[in-house]
């Protein structure tokens, strides 16, 4: 039976993947980290709680918010 993941789970709760951030994350931790799971789907967490809530999207979602910060679509709100 394949583990179920859903939005809200304790990132505790997803054992046996790797987190990781991005190279581009500043010192002070905050920033998000993101594991692929073994359903295929990405489990997103802060890195500054770790142990707090996970938000798991699609690949097609996590396709779709990076095309869109890579073409500026989310800009706006650093203003």
């Amino acid at each position: 039976m394949a583990k179920r993941y859903a939005n809200g789970m304790p990132a505790t709760d997803i054992a046996g993947v790797s987190w990781r951030k991005s190279k581009r994350s500043g010192a002070m931790g905050n920033c998000v980290e993101v594991a692929e799971l073994g359903s295929g789907e990405i489990a997103v967490r802060n890195s500054r709680f770790p142990d707090g809530p996970a938000l798991v999207y699609t690949r097609a979602e996590i396709a779709a918010f990076v095309a869109g910060a890579k073409d500026g679509e989310f800009d706006d709100v650093l203003r």
